[in-house]
């Protein structure tokens, strides 16, 4: 099996009185372990990775690979909007001994495709590890073009892609135009079922947190060619769905491992906030309906 296939979840950071919480974050880990996750990734946009220093980076990064083994797949976030600060933070994802690099298309600078193009390029030849091209046009306002993913697809260490646009056509397209070991994830929950019907290898994922197994389950149907899978997953968990996104990831995802028991705490670092007491409402409802709390 392609070793960045399948379910991985995009975990988040635990933090207690503005420190990151080291013991929610190995109970999140052993509950997704448990649950057939396939792997992690650290640092990444539902780690808050902006507001993380080198340091705490490096300690989420080491407990994972202690909870989860040497062999388990690990991603390490390393993009910035500096190419320069994205080679050396994909220099040091291969010296903490990460399996690959997730690089988000650089945001706020607005390059163009042929700067999309050389960046990652550029990366890839500065740095010999396996790299993941992140497009996430809803964060990054840039998004990569199908013919900018063909180019990149042929460079010998970038892999594959997080395709986060939600247009699941737009990455169907991209499967009818790289290789066949190029791995395409989606990086979409609504829509990451319906992708790996058409052809994705597997989700980068936020929803996984909270029902993983559950989540792993649609994924192998999907694969299998089941019918309808897309619309069934979608009829049971759109509105937990909606709950969780109904603020900036991830602020949902924070407060339902809280209500269910796994972090300690839901607390957000600045600019983002805590969830809201009208959306906790909402997403405690949701979690009830499904059994996820009591």
């Amino acid at each position: 099996m392609n070793p960045f296939s399948g379910v991985i979840t995009a975990l988040a950071t635990p933090f207690v009185e503005g420190e990151v919480d080291l013991s929610s974050f190995k109970r999140l880990i052993q509950f997704q372990l448990e649950n057939g996750i396939d792997g992690f990734v650290v640092n990444g946009t539902t780690a808050e990775s902006p507001t993380l220093n080198i340091e705490e980076a490096h300690r989420l990064f080491d407990v994972a690979r202690s909870e989860a083994g040497d062999g388990f797949p690990l991603i390490l976030g390393t993009g910035f909007n500096s190419t320069a600060k994205t080679v050396e933070a994909t220099e040091r994802a291969k010296e903490w001994g990460a399996h690959a690099a997730l690089i988000v298309v650089p945001y706020y600078n607005k390059p163009t495709q042929e700067g999309l193009l050389a960046h990652f390029s550029k990366v890839a030849e500065s740095v010999d590890i396996p790299i993941m091209l992140y497009n996430v046009p809803g964060r990054t306002v840039v998004s990569m073009d199908e013919q900018t993913i063909t180019a990149l697809s042929k460079v010998d260490n970038i892999i594959g892609i997080k395709e986060a646009t939600g247009n699941v056509s737009f990455g169907q397209a991209i499967r009818g135009a790289v290789g066949a070991e190029f791995t395409i994830t989606s990086g979409d929950d609504p829509t990451c079922i319906d992708l790996c019907n058409q052809g994705g290898d597997g989700v980068i994922s936020v929803i996984s947190h909270i029902i993983p197994k559950e989540l792993k389950e649609f994924f192998v149907q999907a694969k299998e060619g089941t019918s309808y899978v897309s619309e069934k997953y979608l009829t049971k968990y759109q509105a937990l769905l909606d709950a969780v996104y109904s603020e900036p990831n991830p602020t949902g995802i924070k407060m339902a491992l809280y209500k269910m028991g796994i972090f300690d705490s839901p607390e957000m670092r600045l600019p983002l906030l805590t969830m809201s007491k009208k959306a906790t409402l909402v997403l405690e409802g949701e979690m009830n309906n499904l059994g996820l709390i009591q």
